[in-house]
């Protein structure tokens, strides 16, 4: 019998939310948080154990989530495999002298490392902003800033980011379509990152412009941005042809078997290319963090599973049409809630979204299911990077010795325009 029937089935779910966030916060796990909470929302809605078991094996077992987990892994190996070998380090030294303006070069550092998704990746690029602030005398906070966002401004879209696979596997969107359409909100990121910018000291070109003499050749820098080249270039060939020919068959994986078999060739080349000894190879391979995030991602989608299978989404799709609360708010808040308190893209996505996703195909709006996608990505990853337990955000400010007031400072603005250029562009696209 199911002892909460009686409360209504949006409490019941942010009863929930509230047990995994606090777990969190108490530095449980994310794996662990959201697989508990998973099962106290089985029974919070009246599944019995072999309903619950059976909802944790489907979901753990459909290709979908094998295909998802084994990215996500492969990308932290990718990532790792490039740390490992230096080929990071080595790409910002060949970076250097090709533009000889301190202001796009301050930017440039923490963008590159952005290229790949590393926990707590700011502190890589930190010490180039240093280097390159102190000849300009920024503070702290200005440096911090600069260093954490242009760090983050290809988060909406970059394919490399398991919160984008993630949001295109729950809604069953094309990646690469949905890439096409996030990518004008890196430019958006990349233009307001500016606004403070302009601020620093009069602004930070002109008289501070560094000279290199000769500017070096750019074949260097391609070289070592051959891995991240191959990743997108056969990424996207091979997964269109493999949709073509493998079509008949009916497999739902096909775009995630173009990423991976992609994935494994710029492994592999990064591992040749450098001489990585097999010693390397299997530190790389048997890395906790490898493990954990294998979990994470299991767990999320074990999760969004429960969720469904309880019925839960519908009861709460049902409720919010009882209370007439329009989509469109519900779209930004939720996201944007979660990904404050949890500071981790793909805990908000892999908490809220499924329910988002089951109210935009109850209200018929499943032809306008990206640009909700959109506005909800958008949103979460706000409150992201405005939260106060984001990695790189302490990261960056212990590093530079700021404290988190002043950082929001420069941060506040950059964040308003992007909300109010998520929903012009939500606005522009729904109709």
């Amino acid at each position: 019998m199911n002892i909460s029937a009686d409360i209504p089935a949006i409490v019941r779910v942010l009863i929930v939310f509230v047990l995994v966030l606090a777990a969190i916060r108490k530095k449980i796990s994310l794996g662990n948080s959201l697989f508990f909470g998973a099962v106290i929302l089985g029974w919070l809605f009246g599944l019995g154990f072999k309903s619950m078991a059976f909802s944790i094996y489907h979901s753990v077992t459909h290709p979908k989530t094998l295909a998802l987990t084994v990215m996500v892994c492969l990308i932290l190996v990718f990532s790792h495999s490039m740390e490992t070998a230096g080929q990071m380090q080595r790409l910002l030294e060949r970076y250097q002298g090709l533009i000889t303006r301190p202001r796009i070069n301050m930017v440039v550092f923490p963008a590159l490392i952005g290229l790949l998704p590393m926990p707590g990746g700011a502190i890589f690029s930190a010490p180039m902003v240093k280097a390159l602030g102190q000849k300009l005398d920024l503070t702290g906070p200005q440096l911090s800033f600069i260093n954490y966002w242009f760090r983050h401004i290809w988060e909406y879209w970059w394919p490399l980011y398991p919160g984008v696979l993630l949001t295109t596997t729950l809604a069953d969107l094309n990646l690469w379509g949905f890439v096409a359409f996030l990518f004008p909100l890196t430019c958006v990121a990349l233009s307001v990152g500016y606004w403070p910018l302009k601020t620093l000291n009069g602004g930070i070109d002109g008289s501070h412009s560094r000279h290199f003499g000769n500017r070096p050749s750019l074949w260097p820098f391609v070289k070592e941005l051959f891995p991240i080249l191959i990743v997108i270039a056969l990424g996207l060939t091979t997964g269109a042809l493999l949709t073509a020919f493998l079509e008949p068959y009916q497999l739902a994986v096909t775009k995630e078997l173009g990423l991976i078999f992609s994935l494994l060739v710029a492994i592999g080349w990064v591992w040749h290319r450098n001489r990585l000894s097999w010693v390397q190879r299997r530190q790389i391979l048997v890395q906790k963090q490898l493990l954990n995030m294998f979990y994470m991602v299991i767990a999320i989608l074990v999760f969004k599973g429960m969720l469904e299978d309880s019925r839960a989404v519908q009861m709460i799709s049902r409720e919010l049409l009882d209370w007439r609360i329009p989509l469109m708010p519900i779209s930004m808040i939720l996201p944007f809630i979660v990904g404050g308190v949890v500071g981790i893209t793909i805990a908000f996505v892999g908490t809220t979204f499924p329910i988002l996703i089951s109210l935009i195909q109850t209200l018929g709006e499943s032809q306008h299911m990206l640009a909700y996608m959109m506005l909800a990505l958008v949103s979460g990853f706000v409150g992201v990077l405005l939260s106060p337990l984001h990695l790189c955000l302490l990261l960056s400010n212990e590093y530079f010795g700021t404290a988190l007031t002043p950082v929001y400072r420069y941060l506040w603005v950059p964040c308003s325009v992007l909300l109010i250029t998520a929903c012009l562009y939500f606005f522009l696209l729904h109709g």
